[in-house]
Order: C-alpha cells, then structure tokens, then sequence
C-alpha cells in the first residue's frame, strides 16, 4: 500500500511539473488521434446520412455490418494492417509500419464503425419531414443534408467523442503498428503498458490519470447531450 501511495505522489509531481517526457508522450497521442479522427468524420457521417436515408438494395446488410465490426478487437485491427503495411505486405513499399502514418491509419479504421453506427442511429432519430421539406423547397441535396446534419449536430458530436475516446485509449493497434517507438510513436496507452511492464509505476500512473480525466470529461459531455435528449436510441 506505501508503495502505490509513493507511486502516486510521483505520478502527480509529474503532472503538475509538466515533465517534458510526460507530456511529450500526451501531445502524441492527442495528436495521432485528432488527425485520425480529422480525416474519419467527413466521409463516416456522409456514409451514416447515406444508410438513413437512401434506399438500396443491402442497406441493411451494410449497417448490420457496422455495427458487427464495433465489437472486434483492437488487435485484430492491427495484426490486419500489420500484415498489408509489413515489408512482405501489398504495401509494404511505402515503408509506413512503425511510424505515426500507420497509427493513424490504425485508428481510422477504429474509428469509421463507431462514427458510422451511432451517426445512423442519430440521423434515423431525427424528424424525415426536414429532409423532405428542404427538397421540397428547392433546397439541393447538400444543403438539404446541412440542415439535417444540423438538426442532429449534437447526436453527431456524441458519435464524435464516444470514438475519439475509443482510438485514444486502444493498446492493441497503436503497440503493433508504431513500435511503442520513444520520442516518435509512443502514446499514453503504449507507454503504461511498457513502464507496468518495467515496474515503473509513476509514469503509468501519470497517464492513466491523464486518460481519466479525458474519459470522465468525455463521458460528462456525452451524458448532458442525453440528458438534453440529443441523442437517438
């Protein structure tokens, strides 16, 4: 018990000393992320607007799909680009294992299923009848699509933050694809598997504090939209 109680007093000395390797590790992470993310949304919420309301043949095959591929694992992720991006992979020339290009290719296929799945669940919340109106008015499909995206902004930001929560917290494709690589591919979850892994508590505490945090501010913002009734069921 004094051990974990030392190990967390160091943990929070280095937080509030803005030790410069800790911090480097969270700027990583949140940069790989965000970037992840930046290049998911567009063409996720378009494909989750798409399966709400076009009508073709296998659209509920599709969407049973997304939300089939919520549930596999993190590493299953990465032992799949592993294999493509590896030097005896279809695109193993381009050289992007073990570097942040692959991390966040990693993460934005974490990413897409998530965003596609709770935006369709979103957009099939929202009233048809502004679709339907704003054609009906001359409205062209993409203006018609920002009013409806509009109507359901905050179901859509919910989708945003439950996979920005997910990519950033995974182990499984980040170690696989990045190497854990320090100074370039080591984000908050690599770097308290490896410091658990050494018996070098306080650094891992001190990030395990940091994806706390995000995660309860996360899960705040997620529950005052619910509460707000935001977002679809």
């Amino acid at each position: 018990m004094a051990g974990l109680l030392e190990a967390t007093t160091e943990a929070l000395a280095l937080l509030v000393s803005g030790d410069e390797a800790l911090w480097e590790i969270v700027r990583i992470s949140f940069e790989v992320s965000l970037l992840a993310l930046l290049i998911a949304v567009p063409p996720a919420l378009l494909l989750a607007f798409v399966l709400a309301y076009g009508q073709f043949t296998g659209r509920r095959l599709v969407i049973a799909l997304f939300s089939t591929l919520l549930s596999v694992p993190t590493v299953v992720i990465g032992l799949t680009l592993y294999l493509l991006l590896s030097r005896q992979g279809p695109l193993g020339e381009f050289r992007l294992l073990f570097t942040q290009t692959a991390m966040v290719l990693g993460q934005i296929v974490l990413a897409f299923p998530m965003l596609v799945a709770i935006g369709h669940s979103a957009l099939q919340a929202a009233d048809r009848r502004a679709w339907e109106t704003a054609r009906t008015l001359g409205a062209s499909p993409l203006r018609a699509l920002l009013t409806v995206t509009y109507e359901v902004r905050f179901g859509l930001l919910a989708a945003v933050l439950a996979s920005f929560g997910r990519i950033i917290s995974e182990v499984g494709a980040s170690m696989m694809l990045g190497g854990n690589i320090l100074h370039y591919t080591r984000n908050i979850p690599t770097a308290i598997a490896l410091e658990t892994s050494k018996g070098e508590f306080a650094q891992g505490i001190a990030l395990g504090i940091v994806l706390l945090v995000l995660a309860f501010t996360l899960n705040i913002l997620l529950h005052h939209f619910q509460g707000k009734g935001y977002i679809g069921s």
